[in-house]
């Protein structure tokens, strides 16, 4: 016997064993569990309840060891003035330095004057309050030096998360720009906010009616700058990558809630939500109560739960359009 060779090939074997115990505990690193947090349109409580925005944003920097960042769907303001951006900005003041956020442009945040929703693209109040300077996550923005579209990075253990926030109607420039963005991170999860996209029945906005981005003012423009609705961003920007995971959207009233699980170019599964609870949404209490959505994702059990809940109320929504999971996820 050459126990020469036998020892050899034991020590051998036990270095293989080593190396697939690193690397499925390495694997395991890279699937780890984490949430967010989604808060729908706060435009009603900046105007009437500033208190109960303020107290989400509190409850948000109690909680930042719980969750990994937060997101904001638009119509951040209702009537795009500097007594509404004071408080926002307060809010997210909150959060600052405690927990990582992004944010999307609602019609609500821009326009020529107050009251005259997204009527021209102007968004120059918002970028007065904030800079993209002001993102410690943030990787890119568009244009240039504006916090109109925004690209930030979250890293979860070994796990690299990238969250598009994009504007009101999404510009064909703006698409191009993120379309590069997601092709020069095609290794990361991505999360898209957007603030009109699906409707409460759960299809994508491309109708006749009034939510559409090119039934606003901003409709009127063509070209490079023409905007885009629900369906022509899914056609030209998010069925192409399969490394987007999720898109979150507000905007539209009656239920304010609707979910769409779509299939990508690459067979990859695609989870849309619409969260808003808003006043005007069937059954609003205060201009939502307070209520936000908790999404805790699961890759190794394949995993995203769905949950609302209000920190004003302390009280969660059971009902199942509020309360759901989505089995079987696979990401990037």
């Amino acid at each position: 016997m050459n126990y020469h060779l036998t020892y050899f090939n034991r020590i051998r074997s036990l270095i293989l064993i080593l190396v697939a115990v690193m690397i499925t505990g390495s694997s395991l690193a890279q699937q780890k569990s984490f949430e967010f947090v989604v808060l729908p349109d706060t435009q009603t409580y900046v105007e009437e309840y500033p208190e109960i925005y303020l107290h989400q944003m509190r409850w948000l920097a109690n909680n930042k060891d719980r969750f990994s960042f937060a997101l904001h769907v638009g119509d951040i303001t209702q009537n795009n003035n500097g007594k509404e951006w004071d408080i926002a900005k307060k809010g997210f003041n909150i959060i600052e330095g405690k927990l990582p956020y992004s944010f999307a442009l609602g019609n609500h945040d821009m326009g020529s004057a107050s009251g005259k929703f997204a009527d021209i693209r102007n968004t120059a109040m918002a970028n007065a309050y904030f800079s993209p300077k002001g993102f410690a996550d943030l990787v890119a923005s568009f244009p240039e030096g504006k916090i109109d579209n925004i690209l930030s990075e979250f890293k979860i253990g070994d796990q690299n998360w990238m969250v598009l926030s994009l504007e009101f109607g999404p510009r064909n420039k703006t698409i191009k720009w993120a379309d590069g963005m997601i092709e020069k991170y095609s290794q990361h999860n991505f999360i898209i906010v957007t603030h009109a996209y699906v409707y409460e029945d759960s299809t994508l906005h491309n109708g006749e009616d009034w939510w559409l981005p090119e039934n606003y003012g901003i409709g009127k423009d063509t070209g490079e700058e023409a905007p885009n609705n629900g369906g022509q961003l899914w056609e030209k920007l998010i069925k192409k990558h399969d490394n987007i995971s999720m898109v979150f959207s507000g905007h539209i009233l009656k239920s304010g809630v609707g979910t769409l699980v779509s299939e990508g170019e690459n067979g990859n599964k695609v989870y849309q939500m619409l969260a808003n609870y808003q006043k005007g949404v069937e059954g609003s209490e205060n201009g939502g109560n307070g209520f936000l959505r908790i999404i805790k994702v699961n890759p190794e059990n394949q995993r995203i739960e769905v949950k609302t809940y209000s920190p004003w109320l302390d009280e969660f929504k059971t009902e199942k359009e509020h309360n759901f999971t989505f089995e079987n996820i696979q990401l990037k």
